[in-house]
C-alpha cells in the first residue's frame, strides 16, 4: 500500500522538490506503493455502461447478529438477545433497538442473513473470506474487490481508484494476511492508505514530505534517506519512474487536498455523521465517491485487543456487550445512516454500492462471561444502493440464529454479488500466480439475484 501518516496532522505545500518527491516513492521498498492511475480496462471484463462505485464497511471483529439486525426474541434465555427488537419504516423487518436510525431507513436496506463458511473461526479467515471470495491458501494471497476494480477500471482524475480508510487492519490474533491487498495482482493495485484518523480536528491529506521537511520525524527521516541511497542504485529504478511521477501528481493536486479536507463540510454535518473514527471516515468516503474514487474501503476498527471492536467476547482483552450498546453500535448506525442517507440526497445512491459485512456471526448461547464467541456457521451482511433492491430480507437463520434455514450464501457469492454490481464480468480471469490465469471467481458462484 501507498501510504500517507503522520503522528501530527500538517498542512500541505506546494513547490515539492524531486527529492522530496522520492521519500515518498522510495518507501515502495517496504511494499507502500500508489494504485495504477491508468486505466486498464481488459476487453469484456467490464460493462462500459454501468459505472457503479463502492464503500465496503469491513465491520472488524464480526457483529452479533443475534443483538444487531437479526433478532430472536422469542428464543430462550442465554439465547435473546437483551436489545429488544424494533420496527423498521418497512412493515415486517425488524432489527434490535441499538439501531433507531438505521429503522427508518430499512427501505433503502437488504439484509442477508443466511451467510455462513465452513473455515476456521478466526478472524483471518473470515477477513479473506468477505474480501476475496477465497482463502489464503498455498502462499497464494487473492486480491481485494477494490484492488480488482483498480485494475479493470482504473481511476478518474487525480484521485485513485481505492482507497481505505482510516488505517489498515491491524492484530486480530493470527499471522495471515487480511485481504486487503492485491495479492498476485502486484502492489500497483493496492489502495491508497490514509494512515490517519479523520475525526483530528486539523485532519487533511498528510504528507510525510512536509513531516519531514519540518524536522518533525529524524529517525523516519534517517531511514528513509538510507531507502533512497539502496532505491536509487536499483537497475529498475526507471521503470518505477512512472509511480513517482503518479504520486507527486496526488501530492500536489489541489482537488485530491480539497477531496480529503473535511474542515470544508459544515460542523453540523461532521456531528451528524459522529466525531468518531468511524463516523468521519464515512463523511470522507462521501467525499471520496462524490470527486471520483471508485471503490472506499472502511474498516470499522483497527484490532481487537484491548480496545472497542465487534469483538464481544465479554471480559478483557475483548469488547463486552455493555460497550457495544454505548460505543460500537451508536457509532455504527449514525455514521451508516448519514452515509445513506446524504448519498440519497445528493443522488449518488443509485451508482454507489454500499456494503457492510463482517468476518463472522457471534454464538447463539451468551458465554459465561456475559459475550458471545465467534460464530462462522450464520450471520447477516447489509447491502444498499448501486441497483439492490431495499426494504427486503434475503435468506434466513433458523430459529435461534445457529445456521442458515433458507437461501445459506456463501462469501464467494457475497463477493460475486460486489462484482456483479460493479459491472465485471464473473467470468473474467486476472493474471496469477506465474502468471497463469485466475478465474475472477470459482465455477459455479452466481451473484444473489434477489438483491436486484
Amino acid at each position: 500500500m501507498f501510504r500517507f501518516d503522520a503522528h501530527q496532522p500538517v498542512q500541505c505545500c506546494d513547490g515539492i522538490s524531486r527529492r522530496d518527491f522520492l521519500h515518498v516513492g522510495a518507501l515502495a521498498l517496504v511494499g507502500l506503493t500508489l494504485p495504477d492511475f491508468l486505466a486498464m480496462q481488459a476487453a469484456g471484463a467490464v460493462e462500459e455502461d454501468k459505472d457503479v462505485n463502492c464503500i465496503l464497511i469491513f465491520n472488524l471483529g464480526g457483529p452479533s447478529h443475534i443483538d444487531t439486525w437479526d433478532p430472536k426474541p422469542d428464543a430462550p434465555d442465554g439465547v435473546r438477545s437483551p436489545f429488544p427488537p424494533t420496527r423498521t419504516n418497512v412493515p415486517g423487518i425488524y432489527i434490535t433497538d441499538l439501531f433507531p436510525r438505521m429503522a427508518r431507513q430499512m427501505d433503502k436496506i437488504a439484509l442477508v442473513r443466511s451467510v455462513y463458511h465452513t473455515a476456521a473461526a478466526v478472524h483471518d479467515t473470515g477477513h479473506q473470506l468477505m474480501q476475496t471470495g477465497r482463502l489464503f491458501e498455498g502462499g497464494v494471497e487473492h486480491p481485494h474487490v477494490g484492488c480488482v476494480v483498480s485494475k479493470l477500471k482504473g481511476a478518474r482524475g487525480d484521485l485513485p481508484a481505492h482507497v481505505l480508510l482510516p488505517t489498515p487492519i491491524g492484530p486480530t490474533g493470527g499471522n495471515l494476511p487480511h485481504g486487503q491487498h492485491a495479492g498476485y495482482l502486484g502492489d500497483d493495485y493496492d489502495p491508497l492508505l490514509i494512515n490517519a484518523d479523520p475525526s483530528h480536528p486539523d485532519f487533511s491529506l498528510p504528507q510525510y514530505i512536509a513531516a519531514m521537511r519540518e524536522g518533525q520525524h529524524p529517525t523516519l527521516r534517517s531511514a528513509v534517506d538510507s531507502a533512497i541511497k539502496s532505491y536509487e542504485a536499483r537497475d529498475d529504478v526507471r521503470l518505477r519512474d512512472a509511480h513517482f511521477h503518479r504520486a507527486y501528481a496526488l501530492l500536489s493536486s489541489a482537488s485530491a487536498r480539497e477531496a480529503f479536507d473535511l474542515r470544508r463540510e459544515p460542523p453540523a454535518v461532521r456531528e451528524k455523521y459522529g466525531r468518531n473514527r468511524f463516523g468521519q471516515s464515512c463523511l470522507l468516503a462521501r467525499r471520496l465517491v462524490e470527486r471520483g474514487v471508485r471503490f472506499v474501503t472502511i474498516n470499522t476498527f483497527e484490532t481487537v485487543f484491548n480496545a472497542i471492536s465487534w469483538d464481544i467476547h465479554g471480559s478483557r482483552p475483548f469488547t463486552d456487550i455493555a460497550a457495544m450498546k454505548d460505543v460500537v453500535a451508536p457509532w455504527f448506525d449514525n455514521g451508516y445512516s448519514s452515509l445513506l442517507a446524504e448519498l440519497h440526497e445528493r443522488g449518488l445512491l443509485d451508482r454507489t454500492l454500499v456494503v457492510a459485512l463482517g468476518e463472522f456471526g457471534r454464538t447463539p448461547k451468551i458465554n459465561p462471561a456475559g459475550g458471545r464467541d465467534h460464530w462462522p456457521q450464520c450471520w447477516t451482511v447489509l447491502f444498499a444502493g448501486g441497483g439492490v433492491r431495499g426494504g427486503q430480507v434475503v435468506g434466513a437463520s433458523d430459529a435461534i440464529g445457529a445456521y442458515p434455514k433458507d437461501r445459506p450464501t456463501t462469501p464467494a457469492e457475497i463477493v460475486a454479488s460486489l462484482y456483479h454490481a460493479l459491472g465485471i464480468n464473473l467470468r473474467h480471469e486476472l493474471p496469477g500466480p506465474d502468471g497463469k490465469p485466475v478465474p475472477l471467481v470459482d465455477d459455479g458462484v452466481q451473484p444473489i439475484d434477489e438483491l436486484f
